[in-house]
């Protein structure tokens, strides 16, 4: 369903629209008896009558209960098939790439975050297999907030088909058959996941490791004029590790092997990996907590 400026969801009235993607609507709303406000995630129009995709907003709603992390944009509840979540300020990390590349300070910074929230999804079992810049925030605390984990554990849904992506490098690809399922954005799929197999916690630190080459080159690591391509690019285009700053290199080179066996298997490692760099205040703020000024 699509809603408007003024349209009221339960106690929940519209303020605004925020985003809009092949996975959801996301509005900024004012919840009329708490008197706060909140994001307020709903299907698109043409998929709304969906069951499989309600199925699938359902269980992203019970993913988010599962979880309490500050790097992690919570949820408060569900209303007549939308989810009611924190809504959070500021910028993505995507519009923050578009301006260039992240300096290594702030970007060792802004990845700690996001270890530290993938750890915690992980270690309750929880993959989110969309990571990518578009569902990252950054709020005015410069605290990292990920969001969508509309395909959190989707490939153990029955479900095969999407609405048709704008862009196929940053929109959500869903393609093949139960047995061979495609599930996730191509420019940010891990290898494994690109050919349709079974897929760990190794697919998010895949991922990782491409969010970390755009925060540091300020350019898109895996692209193509369509899917196709960009999927042949993720399991074949030659990595040249020479464009990050040396001390990120160890990292990426972890993160981004093709064969998941040699990947890093936990994301936490790549904490560590991070955390071997000499300590500067901005990463100080960062572990000790205190907010910083990037």
């Amino acid at each position: 369903m699509s809603l408007a400026q003024g349209n009221q969801l339960g106690h929940y009235k519209i303020l605004s629209i925020v985003g809009r993607g092949g996975m959801g609507e996301v509005y900024r709303a004012v919840d009329t008896k708490l008197e706060r406000e909140v994001a307020v995630k709903v299907l698109p129009a043409a998929l709304a009558a969906d069951p499989e995709r309600l199925a699938r907003l359902e269980r992203e709603a019970r993913v988010l209960a599962q979880m309490n992390h500050p790097g992690i944009a919570s949820i408060h509840g569900v209303e007549d098939r939308a989810l009611i979540m924190e809504l959070v300020p500021g910028p993505t990390l995507a519009d923050r790439i578009q301006q260039g590349p992240i300096p290594p300070g702030e970007a060792e910074a802004i990845l700690l975050q996001i270890a530290d929230a993938l750890e915690y999804a992980h270690e309750r079992g929880v993959i989110h297999r969309d990571l990518k810049p578009a569902n990252i925030k950054i709020d005015p605390d410069d605290k990292v907030k990920i969001l969508d984990f509309g395909l959190a554990k989707a490939l153990t849904d029955p479900s095969a088909n999407a609405a048709s992506p704008a862009d196929p490098s940053n929109s959500p690809t869903v393609s093949g058959t139960v047995a061979g399922m495609i599930l996730g954005t191509a420019a940010y799929m891990a290898p494994e996941q690109a050919r349709s197999k079974k897929v760990d916690r190794r697919a998010d630190i895949w991922a990782f490791g491409v969010v970390a080459w755009e925060m540091l080159t300020g350019e898109q690591l895996f692209r193509g004029e369509d899917t196709v391509q960009i999927l042949s690019n993720v399991l074949q285009q030659p990595l040249d590790l020479k464009r990050v700053p040396r001390k990120f290199r160890k990292l990426l080179a972890r993160c981004l092997d093709r064969n998941p066996k040699d990947r890093l298997r936990d994301i936490g490692e790549g904490r560590f990996l991070l955390e071997e760099s000499p300590v500067t205040p901005i990463m100080e703020a960062v572990r000790s907590g205190r907010s910083l000024t990037l």
